[in-house]
C-alpha cells in the first residue's frame, strides 16, 4: 500500500511539474514551447483528467501566438523592405503548421466549463502562395544581379545560397538551376597539387598514388577542389606542394648475441633418505618419494635482423594570386623492420618459454628499399590526411 501511495504521488508531482513548465512558457511569451508541451501531452491522452490544464493552456497560447505573429507580419509588410519576405513567408508557414498539429486533436472538451476549446483557424494558403511568389522573384532578381556584378568568389557563393533556397521553396522557378550551376562553378576554388622529390631515393608509385588519392581524405568542403592532374582550362587559386626532403634507408643488419641459461629441472625420482642413509617412510609405512633435480645448461645464439627507413617531408600551401606561401607543415615518418631468430647448444629445457619461440623462427629475406619507404609512408599518409581534411584557406 505504501509503495502504491508513493508511486501515485510521484506521478501527480510529475504531471504538475509538466503543467507548471507549460504555464511558465506561456507567461514568458514562449508560446511555441507552451504549445509543443501541451500538444505532446494531449496527443498521448487528451481525455485524461490530469490533462485538462493542457487544453486551457493550448487554447490561450494558440490565440496569443496567432495575434502576435499577425501583428509582426503587418509590421514587416508595412516596412516595405523585400528583405522581410523570407521572414513573413516562414511566419505564415509556422502558423499553418501549428493549426495542422492541433486539428487532429479536436475536439478538446473542457469538463469544468462544459465546452470545447476554441481555436480560430485561418486559411493561410493564399497568403503563403502570394508571399512565396514575391519572395521567389526577390531571391531570383537579387541572385541574378549579384551574378552580373560579382567581383569575388564569395559573391558567387552568396548568390548560390539564395538560389539554393529558392530551389527548395519553389523548384524549377525560371532559370534557377542554370544560375545555380553558374554560381557554383564561378564560386569554386581550385587547388593544384604537386609532389616534388628532392632526395636520391625513388618514391614508390603505390605510395605516391595513395598520397594523391584525395577521395580517401574525407575532405568536406563544398567550395574547394583539389586537382592532382591540373587541367589547362582551370585557373588555380592555390597550390599544395608535398616536398620529400629526405629519405634514408639503413643497411641490412644482423646482430648476434649469446646468452647462457641454467635451470633446475625434474629428472625422475628417488627415495627420501635420513641422515643415516635409511629410507624415510610415512605414517602408513610407505616409502616416501621425492623429485630428483638436476641443473641443465643451454647456450642461446640470438640473431636480430633490423632495417629502418625514415622520411622527412614538408607540405606547403601557396596563394597563387599573390604568390605568397600561406602555411607549411613538416612531416616525418619512420619504419623499423625487426625479426628475431635463434639456435642453441646444450639442453634447451634451460630456456624460458619466450626464448623458445625464437627457436621456431628462421632468417627471412629483408624487405626491399622500396617496400621500406612505402611502409614508412603509412604514418605520412595519415598526417597528410589530417592536415588536408581540416585545412581552411579562408
Amino acid at each position: 500500500m505504501k509503495k502504491l501511495i508513493l508511486l501515485t504521488t510521484v506521478l501527480v508531482l510529475a504531471a504538475c511539474g509538466g503543467v507548471k513548465k507549460t504555464q511558465e512558457a506561456l507567461n514568458t511569451g514562449n508560446y511555441g514551447t507552451a504549445m509543443n508541451k501541451a500538444i505532446k501531452n494531449l496527443a498521448e491522452n487528451k481525455t485524461k483528467k490530469g490533462h485538462q490544464e493542457y487544453i486551457l493552456l493550448l487554447e490561450e497560447a494558440f490565440a496569443k501566438n496567432a495575434a502576435r505573429e499577425q501583428q509582426e507580419i503587418s509590421f514587416l509588410q508595412n516596412d516595405g523592405n523585400p528583405a522581410n519576405l523570407e521572414n513573413i513567408y516562414n511566419k505564415y508557414l509556422q502558423l499553418k503548421q501549428i493549426q495542422q498539429r492541433i486539428r487532429p486533436l479536436l475536439p478538446l472538451y473542457i469538463t469544468d466549463e462544459g465546452r470545447n476549446a476554441e481555436f480560430n483557424f485561418v486559411n493561410y494558403d493564399n497568403k503563403i502562395l502570394n508571399t512565396k511568389d514575391d519572395l521567389s522573384e526577390h531571391l531570383y532578381q537579387n541572385a541574378s544581379n549579384l551574378l552580373a556584378s560579382a567581383k569575388y568568389k564569395t559573391d558567387y557563393r552568396t548568390a548560390y545560397e539564395d538560389l539554393k533556397y529558392l530551389q527548395e521553396i519553389n523548384p524549377g522557378y525560371k532559370e534557377t538551376v542554370a544560375k545555380m550551376d553558374e554560381a557554383y562553378n564561378k564560386g569554386l576554388e581550385f587547388v593544384r597539387v604537386d609532389i616534388a622529390n628532392q632526395t636520391q631515393q625513388i618514391i614508390p608509385e603505390r605510395l605516391e598514388s595513395e598520397l594523391l588519392d584525395f577521395n580517401a581524405f574525407g575532405i568536406d568542403n563544398f567550395w574547394l577542389q583539389y586537382h592532382t592532374n591540373p587541367l589547362e582550362n582551370v585557373t588555380y587559386d592555390y597550390a599544395m606542394n608535398l616536398d620529400f626532403m629526405e629519405i634514408n634507408v639503413s643497411p641490412e643488419r644482423i646482430n648476434e648475441t649469446q646468452v647462457i641459461k641454467e635451470r633446475q629441472i625434474k629428472d625422475g625420482w628417488e627415495y627420501l633418505l635420513d641422515r643415516d642413509g635409511n629410507v624415510v617412510k610415512d605414517s602408513l609405512g610407505n616409502k616416501i618419494k621425492v623429485d630428483k633435480m638436476r641443473t641443465v645448461t643451454c647456450k642461446l645464439f640470438q640473431f636480430t635482423q633490423t632495417k629502418t627507413a625514415q622520411i622527412g617531408a614538408k607540405v606547403s600551401f601557396t596563394d597563387l594570386r599573390s604568390g605568397q606561401e600561406i602555411n607549411s607543415y613538416p612531416l616525418s615518418s619512420e619504419f623499423l623492420f625487426e625479426h628475431i631468430f635463434a639456435n642453441y647448444q646444450g639442453d634447451k629445457r634451460a630456456l624460458e618459454d619466450d626464448l623458445m619461440l625464437y627457436l621456431n623462427a628462421r632468417e627471412v629475406p629483408f624487405p626491399s628499399n622500396e617496400q621500406m619507404v612505402y611502409d614508412a609512408g603509412e604514418d605520412l599518409k595519415l598526417r597528410l590526411k589530417s592536415i588536408v581534411s581540416k585545412y581552411q584557406f579562408n
